[in-house]
């Protein structure tokens, strides 16, 4: 029997030092724990549609330069943090300043606050089905902290804009954890931008703890190259009357994959989750999201959406845990699908796994293609056949996309999906 893949030992060796020593003693833990880790293979459940999409090289293992300028010059309604390779960039960012409120560097912190950070981190992630999240954890070189103390309010967006230069390969390993206060309220966008054509891996890793009250929106575009390997995972734990909602537009590459967990710890708490993916070509995108109802009398409602053209290949894996404690939860998750050619393929495994008894939960899932009848209707009133094909495929989406409570976050998703529209629909 061949043996299965083990993660390569180009992938552990020393990172940079520039953290501080709690931060950096933990990375080496997490490194230790990492040597002959399996590499996901499609015996992998929750990796049997993706694993063949992977591809860790020895040339990817090296860490991507920080140094040089930060690509971004863009206006953004709010403030703005840029990473470059995975490193914070202080002359390109926009802290906010303001009472209550510490956003920093995992660089700049002093050694207490590394200390408390250390012990704060990874708590959010089941290592057993984010895998890939432990590599992260092993090789960040910064990371952006956010603190929100009780009933601050950031008072615009906050901005993470997340830029590779694949000028030769390597990686990149940004990280942000964020921890709410009571009652606190922040809007975290998070953009995911690349130049360059040499084969690189993003590896990213978001965390979030929200405590009693606090209300955190997240919203996540992920548009890097055709040449990037983005591998991405979030963790959420809200505690009594928290709420969180996420709003993620993916673009498909050579692997996407986005691994989302949220952790509905306190009663009254609230999720919504809506996500929209596009593939085209030989791409794929793979999204995996769980919600764990841990206390009663919280609710959560997801909806995702994906569309695939040509040879592309998306998938959906939705999985919603009701604990035995979590009585009165209210859970809904719905999934359609959209295929634009024959030669296209989605999967979709919407999971309820129940143990409470008075609940009220929901699921469903569909996939199907452009309606004829539709499509004719339109031609028949003088819009052109490719006008006609973008009209349906775009109103399959819109719906979420308007849901972006930010304009020039719609902008920039609807310059990418007309983008991908000009590519996939030709005038016939």
């Amino acid at each position: 029997m061949k043996p299965a893949p083990t993660l390569s030992a180009a992938f552990l060796e020393s990172a940079g030092q520039s953290l501080p020593k709690a931060l950096l003693e933990l990375r080496k833990q997490r490194g230790t724990a990492l040597v002959d880790m399996p590499l996901p293979t499609r015996k992998t459940e929750n990796w049997k549609y993706s694993s063949k999409y992977l591809k860790l090289t020895d040339e990817m293992a090296s860490t991507l330069p920080s140094q040089g300028k930060a690509l971004t010059g863009q206006e953004v309604p709010g403030y703005r943090i840029v990473f470059l390779n995975g490193v914070i960039q202080p002359e390109a960012s926009e802290f906010p300043k303001a009472d209550g409120i510490r956003v920093a560097s995992f660089r700049d912190l002093d050694d207490q606050e590394a200390a408390e950070l250390a012990d704060q981190l990874d708590n959010t992630l089941d290592d057993k089905a984010v895998q890939l999240a432990r590599l992260n954890a092993a090789r960040f070189e910064d990371g952006l902290l956010i603190r929100l103390k009780p009933d601050a309010v950031l008072d615009q967006p906050l901005f993470v804009i997340h830029e590779v230069t694949a000028d030769a390969s390597g990686s990149a390993f940004p990280r942000i954890f964020v921890d709410a206060g009571r009652h606190s309220q922040a809007t975290l966008v998070e953009e995911y931008r690349s130049s360059g054509s040499e084969p690189v891996m993003v590896n990213t890793v978001t965390e979030f703890k929200l405590a009693d009250g606090a209300k955190i929106t997240n919203v996540r575009l992920t548009m890097e190259g055709e040449n990037v390997q983005h591998i991405g995972a979030t963790g959420v734990r809200q505690q009594r009357n928290a709420r969180f909602e996420s709003h993620t537009v993916g673009f498909g590459g050579p692997l996407r994959r986005h691994d989302l967990h949220v952790r509905l710890e306190g009663e009254g708490g609230e999720c919504k989750l809506n996500g929209v993916v596009v593939t085209q070509g030989k791409q794929h995108f793979d999204n995996h999201t769980t919600i764990e109802h841990v206390a009663a009398h919280c609710n959560s409602e997801e909806t995702y959406r994906n569309i695939a053209a040509d040879q592309s290949h998306a998938v959906f894996n939705g999985r919603i845990h009701i604990h035995q404690d979590a009585q009165k939860s209210n859970a809904d998750m719905n999934n359609k699908n959209l295929l634009l050619s024959n030669g296209a393929e989605i999967d979709t495994k919407p999971e309820l796994e129940i143990y409470a008894d008075d609940v009220k939960c929901a699921h469903g899932a569909t996939i199907g293609q452009l309606d004829e009848i539709s499509l004719f209707y339109l031609v028949s009133r003088g819009i052109a056949r490719r006008e006609a094909n973008v009209l349906l495929t775009m109103a399959f989406i819109n719906e979420l996309v308007e849901q972006i409570p930010l304009e020039t976050v719609r902008e920039t998703a609807h310059t990418r999906l007309n983008q991908f529209f000009d590519q996939t629909f030709q005038e016939v």
